[in-house]
């Protein structure tokens, strides 16, 4: 299905579930190569820029959760962008499909912002980046939050919260991060001026428009870094917790076990079917376990003065 805006000489196509007629209409009337058609077809692609005489084909990577808000995932955008067209092919992102929808509503209402973006390819292309990097960082920073809830939890909440916290944001930051690597390349492309785009310099300078996408992608991989850095440094906290947990039930355990042991030895001895001294006394049930009193309060003492406590 193919929708398309026209603003003057900018066109913008959005094609979501492109057929085959679609693409032989992309070969036949845009004269695009057959293996950027290809890329179109296939998924999984790497990010990457190709550049030719009359046009570039983009393939971008952008992240949104799930339908259960959990887990990360995801989207390729893939971009033609010529001197007077902006095609987006496939099943982009969300934020894609939703700006198309706004622009085409904007435009018919006559508003001038809205227009200029319209101005050129070259400001049309920025302004959907950007409106991708806005929903990203967004993105990003509700994966910081969630760092800081751990931090928060880490002590306060059930082991198996917690460890289901840490997997899942250790998961997610681990996707961030593969995903925005090899993607800063591409973006270095624009800022240092190995993609010219199609507007005259003279006329507008994107330069400092394509910066400004590449210190916002910049800024979110340095957070993502950090957040990796910081759940690991928690995950390796947590498991200190649970061991000195397990020490602390362990060495409670080993304190009664010893205290319980000479007393076992004393009943089992007066338990012995034999004749002992006081045995015919009355007494002799209390001074027993007076005895086995001083013994539970001097090995107490002892196991304090070991500790330290």
């Amino acid at each position: 299905m193919i929708e398309t805006i026209q603003y003057k000489s900018i066109r913008w196509l959005d094609i979501t579930n492109p057929s085959e007629d679609d693409y032989n209409l992309l070969l036949d009337e845009y004269h695009f190569h057959p293996l950027d058609i290809e890329d179109c077809r296939g998924t999984n692609q790497r990010p990457k820029i190709d550049e030719y005489d009359d046009y570039y084909f983009l393939i971008l990577h952008f992240p949104y959760f799930d339908k259960g808000n959990k887990f990360i995932r995801i989207r390729e955008v893939k971009i033609f962008w010529g001197r007077d067209f902006i095609i987006t092919v496939g099943k982009a992102h969300w934020v894609v499909k939703k700006f198309f929808e706004e622009i085409q509503e904007d435009l018919q209402e006559g508003d001038e912002e809205t227009q200029e973006m319209m101005a050129s390819s070259d400001q049309l292309l920025y302004h959907i980046l950007n409106r991708l990097m806005l929903e990203t960082n967004t993105l990003v920073q509700r994966v910081g939050a969630e760092v800081d809830l751990i931090n928060y939890d880490i002590f306060n909440k059930r082991a198996r919260s917690i460890i289901e916290q840490i997997s899942v944001t250790r998961r997610n930051t681990i996707l961030l991060n593969t995903t925005f690597k090899p993607q800063l390349r591409v973006l270095h492309m624009f800022e240092s001026g190995g993609i010219k785009g199609f507007v005259d310099p003279e006329v507008l300078d994107m330069e400092d428009y394509w910066g400004n996408i590449l210190d916002q992608y910049q800024k979110m991989f340095d957070s993502i870094e950090d957040f990796g850095e910081l759940i690991e440094g928690l995950s390796q906290t947590f498991d200190s917790l649970l061991t000195n947990r397990t020490n602390d039930i362990m060495r409670v355990l080993t304190y009664f076990s010893t205290i319980m042991l000479p007393l076992t030895v004393v009943a089992s001895l007066f338990g012995m079917n034999v004749d002992f001294p006081f045995t015919t006394s009355t007494t002799a049930f209390w001074v027993i376990i007076g005895v086995m009193v001083l013994m539970i309060v001097g090995l107490m003492f002892v196991f304090r003065k070991m500790t330290g406590r």
